[in-house]
């Protein structure tokens, strides 16, 4: 294996044949009948053979065994088309279930990362892994179960049947056997760095147009359309030579293939001649070498470009298993606990945080939160405060201190009962490909058809939602896309509406929302905060007045505390925050 190429890869390929082996039943019974397959295949020329030391010449004809003979090729061939037709299904069953597998453990792989793994990484690479990486893979998996194997077995199979015919012209098959070996270890060599870089490149390929297509209105507003081409361009170009360079040398297997069978094919029949002249051998057994000197030599050329094709499956492979391989969301403490009947107050003591080491953020943050209190968050861009929300919902962990939740500490309770104590409107709205319907019931899907409607109507998107097509019931395209963002964010709040969780995060949660419509939904927002503990991160000072509490946040700290009134008596940072936005 390590000739072919495969050696610096076995851990690769060993949990590859890991996920085969769990079908293992249907790979005996493939190889079962590839056995069959190519016995079948190697048995019929000994039967033509036979036929032609049958017609000796004109009027001497045994056309009785003829006919017997005949026959049992039509047998063979059947058998023949059969079994191989039956291997190709249970070969396909094979590959795509091992394929599905994959693509499952590596998407709920996914769905246990960290963020900070898919925040440091290109959107576009991690799609590839996932769709067109497994893809190629799928491909040479296929290509080696349906031609691999039959490959090595019609090698020896022909030999052994070439033996028994005769060992002389069988040694001088052997002897060039090596150019094909050696053909195969060249080529397949120098293709497996072009592969994986054509893969990497692929993947960077694909982070480009989904970052351009994603953004094409900020692309376009910005005039970044041809620097986008530039950058487009040079990925392109760099793939362009990647694929020549990985075609060109799996395109050297065909022709140095065929020069090796024309070579065994033509020593066969010097040889042959040779000792049929001699008397060693009858007309039909020539016949029966050269065909088998055929069949001897197509299983090179064919495990030639397997090798060329698996080797692009490993690349792709080492690839999509770099993912799965990546360092999950750490467990779940053995005396994790379900967070219940919590009354919303929450507790940060001494928090420490920072996303690299070396650049400090968050530091020695303290703050006791009593329950039904509205906390809002204020300061500039970069001064922590959507890094707080990440810590109180637990998307990161505390690297110092800890965070209280009712009296627990919540390293101590599951993800999943915490984040469902949580409702959270967003900035940055998400809806998924579905109905209204569907989007608002996100996180209730049991909901009834009265509370959804009771939903939107408290986050006032009835009124649009009817005007709709089909109401409820109307399709929305993924991320909401023909919806307006004022329209998105509606729904965006209705979902919240309808679960009603004990504490709520709303972070710039009106920000795409006309003055009109901003008003009514800050009148529902009071209503659902009620009795509700409640962080709001704002920008516009104007919507944070009635908070309970203003935290004034700069470079991870907290340096101001208070009523609105209070801080902006107080004339300090708060109070210069408040007199820039209303100064004319």
């Amino acid at each position: 294996m390590a000739k072919l190429g495969f050696g610096k890869h076995k851990s690769t390929l060993k949990r590859i044949l890991d996920y085969i082996g769990v079908y293992r039943w249907m790979v005996f019974l493939s190889m079962t009948l590839a056995a069959v397959t190519v016995a079948a295949t190697l048995y019929a020329p000994i039967l033509v053979g036979e036929g032609v030391d049958l017609i000796i010449g004109p009027g001497n004809v045994d056309f009785g065994e003829l006919v017997e003979i005949l026959k049992k090729i039509a047998l063979v061939i059947g058998i023949t088309a059969l079994a191989q037709w039956v291997m190709n299904h249970i070969n396909n069953q094979i590959t795509y279930r091992v394929v599905k597998d994959i693509r499952t453990k590596a998407f709920n792989h996914l769905e246990n990362l960290p963020l900070s793994y898919i925040d440091s990484h290109q959107y576009g690479d991690i799609i590839s892994r996932i769709i067109a990486d497994i893809d190629q893979f799928s491909e040479g998996l296929l290509m080696g179960f349906t031609q691999l194997f039959t490959g090595v077995l019609t090698i020896f199979g022909t030999l052994g049947f070439m033996l028994l015919v005769n060992p002389f012209i069988t040694a001088v098959v052997v002897l060039v056997t090596p150019l094909s070996l050696f053909a195969a270890s060249f080529i397949a060599k120098k293709t497996f760095s072009m592969f994986q870089l054509q893969s990497e490149t692929r993947g960077e390929l694909t982070s480009l147009v989904d970052e351009m297509v994603g953004n094409e209105k900020v692309v376009q507003a910005f005039g970044y359309e041809k620097k986008a081409q530039e950058r487009f361009e040079e990925i392109n170009e760099r793939l362009r030579k990647y694929s020549l360079r990985a075609i060109f040398f799996s395109s050297v297997t065909n022709p140095a293939t065929r020069f090796v069978n024309s070579v065994v094919y033509a020593s066969v029949g010097v040889a042959g001649s040779y000792a049929a002249i001699c008397g060693l051998l009858s007309v039909g057994q020539l016949s029966v070498f050269l065909s088998y000197a055929n069949q001897y030599t197509k299983p090179f050329n064919e495990i030639s470009g397997v090798i060329t094709e698996l080797q692009n499956a490993l690349a792709c492979a080492a690839r999509v298993f770099g993912l799965i391989d990546e360092p999950p969301l750490p467990a779940e403490d053995d005396d994790a606990v379900e967070l219940k009947d919590v009354d919303g107050s929450v507790e940060l003591e001494h928090v420490s945080f920072s996303y690299v080491p070396e650049t400090s953020l968050i530091e020695n943050l303290n703050l006791n939160v009593k329950s039904g209190q509205r906390i809002a968050i204020v300061g500039p861009t970069g001064c922590g405060k959507t890094t707080m929300i990440n810590l109180l919902m637990r998307f990161y962990d505390v690297k110092g201190g800890s965070i209280r939740v009712s009296g627990n500490d919540i390293r101590h309770v599951t993800r999943k009962s915490l984040r469902a104590n949580y409702g959270m409107v967003l900035q940055e709205t998400w809806l998924k490909s579905g109905t209204i319907r569907e989007n608002i019931a996100y996180g209730k899907p049991d909901a009834t058809e009265e509370e959804i409607i009771q939903a939107a109507k408290e986050a006032h998107a009835h009124s649009f939602i009817k005007r709709m097509p089909d109401g409820y019931d109307s399709v929305i395209s993924e991320n909401g896309g023909n919806l307006s963002q004022g329209q998105k964010q509606l729904l965006c709040i209705a979902r919240v509406m309808l679960c009603l969780p004990p504490m709520l995060i709303l972070d710039e949660a009106t920000s795409s929302i006309d003055t009109r419509t901003e008003i009514q939904i800050q009148k529902a927002f009071a209503s659902m905060m009620e009795g509700r503990t409640s962080f709001i991160v704002a920008h516009r000072l104007s919507t944070i007045k009635e908070a309970d509490m203003i935290l004034v946040m700069k470079a991870g700290h907290i340096i101001e505390q208070g009523t609105h009134d209070s801080l902006l008596q107080q004339k300090g940072f708060y109070a210069e925050m408040y007199e820039s936005q209303f100064s004319c």
